[in-house]
């Protein structure tokens, strides 16, 4: 039985890695997890190991070429045993209807893997943390888990024990029945859409600095002011003219080019039932501290009662201003929303 030989997660950063040597021929028997072809990728040289004992059918993959993480670089022939268990998780039986179609779908993405210009999509292919080589998810298990309402980073926390890390069906099954063995209770569709927003900001660098600030002269300002200014209103407009200054520090880097924005647009957390919505004031950097304070509250109340217009939301900001200070806290770190590389956190001590 043939069984591929795919290009392995060689850590969460990397989407593809070049072919540097090959170290087997056609027709030689290997042993499970044996070294068979160097790879490079951007931060060292590793090596590509076999799933599965057998015998090499097949090397596709050519030296000095780049391939995605997931693409198939050869063939081993193995004994059906081997082959099971190197093979991508199977389907409970009450998937048998849709076998000719996901069959189909399979070897349509299997051709294109091997295809080197495919775009790597490294989100589909979490890596738990002992997994020694690619964690796939084959189109059968994708279709399964969106009839169960998971998606890939639900499985991030099995750690497979088929070759490869590969999940088995004793994994799933396991890892099933274990939820079922829990408290649970239905997430809101805003706290998934925030936990999905989370995820994705997660996928890049993120730093955190602080720095403390004494707020003696504000306090004093905000006395003499008639209405007065929250402590969020004075960040947002304070942010504002620090990035109108510097726009750079908001832009987004593409390519070898920084892009700068074209408004200065800023957004701020307020708490709702179950989450968080983000009101955004536009070019608040023309706007004197004394008018931010109406649309700020009208978009806090209308942000509570769900009913945010669509100027107000869309498109997002280029930063965020959160005061979790109200809550008592000092100190924090948020996560700034995946379309923006900026968030202001306000804690008070």
């Amino acid at each position: 039985m043939r069984v591929p030989i795919l290009m392995p997660q060689l850590g969460e950063s990397i989407a593809e890695a070049t072919i540097r040597d090959v170290k087997i021929e056609i027709g030689q028997s290997v042993d499970a997890d044996e070294d068979i072809l160097e790879v490079e990728t951007e931060k060292a040289m590793m090596e590509v190991t076999t799933p599965c004992p057998g015998q090499i059918l097949e090397i596709i993959a050519k030296i000095d070429t780049s391939y995605p993480v997931g693409a198939i670089l050869g063939y081993i022939e193995a004994s059906e045993e081997y082959a099971q268990k190197s093979t991508p998780i199977e389907e409970p039986d009450d998937l048998s209807e849709q076998k000719s179609e996901n069959l189909t779908n399979k070897k349509a993405e299997n051709n294109d893997l091997a295809n080197p210009s495919v775009t790597p999509t490294i989100e589909g292919l979490p890596v738990p943390a002992k997994a020694t080589g690619a964690r796939y998810i084959s189109p059968r298990l994708r279709a399964r888990m969106e009839d169960l309402g998971l998606n890939a980073a639900d499985l991030a926390g099995i750690a497979g024990s088929g070759a490869g890390g590969r999940i088995t069906v004793e994994d799933f099954e396991s890892f099933m029945y274990d939820l079922e063995t829990k408290k649970t209770s239905p997430a809101s569709s805003m706290r998934i859409a925030v936990a999905d927003s989370m995820r994705r900001s997660w996928s890049r660098p993120l730093a955190t600095v602080g720095s403390p600030v004494k707020l003696d002269s504000l306090l004093n300002h905000r006395k003499q002011s008639n209405p007065k200014p929250g402590p969020t209103i004075y960040a947002i407009r304070a942010l504002a003219i620090a990035l109108g200054e510097r726009t750079a520090s908001a832009g987004r880097l593409v390519g070898n080019q920084i892009v700068h924005p074209d408004s200065i647009d800023i957004g701020f957390a307020v708490e709702v039932d179950d989450g968080v919505l983000v009101p955004v004031i536009r070019k608040v950097d023309q706007i004197p501290l004394k008018d931010l304070i109406a649309e700020y509250s009208s978009l806090v109340d209308a942000a509570k009662k769900r009913r945010l217009p669509k100027e107000a939301s869309s498109p997002p900001g280029i930063a965020t201003v959160t005061n979790f200070g109200t809550f008592g806290i000092v100190w924090a770190t948020p996560i700034p929303l995946p379309e923006q590389n900026l968030v202001l956190g306000l804690g008070f001590g």
